[in-house]
């Protein structure tokens, strides 16, 4: 059992927006609160929850995939390249709304909006499923892209009111590896579903975006009765869990300090050259993530295989990449380093495409190697991912600081997604070696950016550490944000 003592002098503020508890000295052992056991219980709580909302947004952007490869362009006289069209326009939606929706959760509260996010992309993925043009695709995907995209760096900063710095790293990865998660399940889900083909007269890709889009919908419905907001009034708490809570984050960084929504914050975000590096860390990443998600079981299909064997081999990359995921998010948060996690995943990532290139002339005459690719790349890339998204969640201090950050990250790194979309089009085949030698570069351009970051923040630390002024790993409170001289960054 951990015991802290908090002098009776500071002033205790709510880990949220919404309160503040009394001053009165505490003692976590009299009061009976194992933080071991705490942490539990907010792990129970907490990450089900919006790991089950981002399975369903993961899922709800990626079953076009399955859908593609059950008719649905074919149905809907629409050409190759203008299903690449709706898929970028998704992305354009996305990068254009993420900076605003996090605001929005700032201003108002989690139980509200990440609910009401997860509602409105159900709705718009089932409407998907009853588009009948070339028109209706398009704009159902960009407003799918738009109301998906404060779900992710809402969750995170979310997160980041709950746990300290070095907790976060496996809280935001074991979230993010519901994205391959939910690869596995869309490819078991459009199996079965694609069998309702005729049903009610509608095509089999029809109803794997309406039966999915459904489900989002009542989960998030339901998800108004399980999303807590902040500690202060979380009703699963006891009042000593909540102090414990609060003192824990104060000592840790800056995260308890109550503040109001200002512009200027906003401002600090993005004049931080730092963010602009974990901004470049995912953009590096965005792009093999998304052509894997978006394109793997086309690359299956073209090796030779039927589109139901197509649908199946696609679940065991995404189920090693969800293991592995998770395995090195824990390896790196015992370590309390990133750096070479991230830097070694993308070579992993590096090596797929390397073997999907070897075969790039005739892919289906080998097609057992060419698919042993998707499995290097998808080990790589899901837990690079979940490691570079956790970096400003650790390393940026100030709580409306810390939600642009996220979200300029998700946005500036989406636009590698974006002209990730328009690589795998029908003139590259057969091998669709533009596409797998882009992602290449940007896998070798995402070790590039993660040893820069690493130095950049290495030296800052240094620095830092030349003023003789301890660091927060003693324990410090009060930060004024990552701009404190006693912050340290997590390299």
């Amino acid at each position: 059992m951990t015991s802290h003592k908090v002098d009776a002098s500071e002033k205790h503020k709510s880990a949220g927006p919404e309160g503040a508890s009394d001053s009165s000295e505490i003692d976590f052992e009299e009061q009976k609160v194992n933080e071991s056991a705490l942490l539990r219980k907010l792990d129970l709580r907490l990450l089900p929850s919006v790991t089950v909302l981002y399975l369903l947004s993961f899922l709800d952007r990626s079953n076009v995939a399955n859908a593609r490869i059950e008719g649905l362009t074919t149905d809907i006289g629409m050409t190759p390249n203008q299903y690449l069209t709706g898929l970028t326009l998704y992305f354009i939606g996305y990068v254009l709304f993420e900076i605003p929706c996090n605001i929005i959760l700032k201003k108002t509260t989690p139980k509200f909006w990440l609910p009401t996010l997860t509602i409105a992309f159900g709705v718009v993925a089932t409407l998907l499923g009853i588009v009948q043009n070339l028109g209706g695709f398009f704009t159902a995907r960009f407003f799918l892209g738009v109301v998906e995209s404060g779900l992710f760096p809402g969750v995170v900063f979310y997160l980041s009111m709950w746990y300290r710095r070095h907790e976060r790293q496996f809280r935001v990865a074991l979230f993010f590896s519901a994205a391959s998660l939910s690869g596995a399940f869309g490819g078991i889900l459009a199996f079965g579903i694609a069998k309702m083909d005729g049903v009610g007269g509608q095509e089999g890709w029809r109803w794997i975006f309406i039966i999915e889009g459904l489900v989002t919908i009542v989960i998030g419905a339901l998800a108004y009765l399980f999303i807590v907001n902040y500690p202060a009034t979380a009703a699963f708490l006891s009042d000593a869990e909540k102090r414990t809570i609060e003192v824990r984050l104060r000592e840790d960084s800056d995260a308890t300090n109550h503040e109001g929504f200002t512009w200027a914050n906003v401002l600090t975000a993005i004049k931080d050259p730092k963010c602009w590096l974990y901004c470049a860390g995912f953009h590096a990443m965005s792009l093999p993530l998304y052509t894997l998600s978006l394109f793997l079981p086309t690359i299956i299909t073209d090796l030779g295989y039927s589109r139901a064997k197509a649908q199946l081999l696609t679940i065991p990359p995404y189920a090693l990449a969800t293991i592995l995921t998770v395995i090195i998010a824990t390896i790196s948060e015992r370590r309390k380093t990133r750096a070479p996690f991230l830097f070694g995943t993308a070579a992993v990532a590096a090596i797929g495409y390397c073997i999907l290139l070897s075969q790039r002339h005739n892919p289906a005459k080998r097609p057992g190697v060419s698919y042993l690719g998707t499995f290097f790349a998808a080990a790589g890339i899901y837990p690079s991912c979940g490691l570079v998204l956790s970096w400003p969640a650790v390393n940026v201090g100030g709580q409306t600081k810390r939600a642009v950050a996220t979200a300029m990250q998700i946005s500036i790194g989406n636009l590698g997604a974006v002209m990730g979309t328009q690589l795998y089009r029908a003139e590259y085949k057969p091998g669709n070696d533009v596409g797998h030698s882009v992602a290449l570069g940007y896998c070798l351009l995402s070790m590039l950016v993660t040893a820069l970051t690493a130095f950049v923040l290495t030296r800052e630390n240094k620095k830092r550490e030349a003023l003789g002024v301890d660091g927060v790993a003693g324990g410090a409170g009060g930060l004024k944000g990552d701009e404190d001289p006693r912050w340290r960054f997590i390299t």
